[in-house]
């Protein structure tokens, strides 16, 4: 049976996901990557993105990310072809790696950003990094350097992250410095192994 040692790490574009991933790791937790699986298959399957957006999405053997996701977060009908194309390839490599680490009995993370949008999980307990949408406008804007208006459209193309927060089994408070975050990541960590 896959997932029943799973927790599935989750949050918004931006409020810290990756830096508490890697935190679980050096604890020395396995990590399922939904991100980069999720890119492994886009590149797998660039004949489809052709067929689907145009050539113009493919430039020099790969798939152009930053055009894609320019049509996508502004267009709902191209966003769900997209959707369509690789969410259920995404969950099946996912639902595989989930089997093996199953096998270790012991707790391991699934990273997935869009866990309660996809409502396809079926993993019992979630933890959501979270900032305020202000915070989290602010890093995107920093981090990726897009305008204040795309930031928003990909902010706003996923669940509030006050919602993502009061559905989570845990919190993980990401609003000050990294020695705080760590600080987050070792208590949870130690919650965790207590309840395991």
């Amino acid at each position: 049976m896959a997932f029943e040692y799973a927790l599935v790490l989750t949050g918004g574009i931006a409020t810290g996901k990756s830096t508490v991933a890697n935190f679980f790791k050096e604890f020395g937790f396995k990590i399922i990557d939904a991100d980069k699986i999720a890119h492994e298959t886009l590149e797998k399957n660039q004949a489809k993105i052709i067929e689907l957006f145009g050539e113009e999405y493919v430039v020099d053997g790969s798939v152009d990310r930053k055009a894609l996701g320019g049509l996508i977060f502004s267009n709902k009908e191209e966003k769900l072809k997209l959707e369509n194309l690789l969410h259920p390839l995404i969950f099946s490599e996912i639902e595989v790696q989930s089997k093996k680490l199953d096998r270790d009995k012991k707790p391991y993370f699934v990273d997935i950003p869009l866990f309660f949008e996809s409502s396809r999980y079926p993993i019992k307990k979630s933890i959501v990094v979270y900032i305020p949408k202000e915070q989290q406008l602010q890093r995107l804007i920093k981090r990726d350097g897009t305008s204040k208006e795309e930031a928003l459209q990909r902010i706003n193309s996923q669940l509030p992250i006050d919602e993502k927060k009061q559905r989570a089994t845990y919190i993980i408070d990401n609003q000050k410095d990294l020695e705080a975050l760590q600080h987050e990541c070792v208590i949870l960590k130690d919650k965790i192994i207590r309840e395991s």
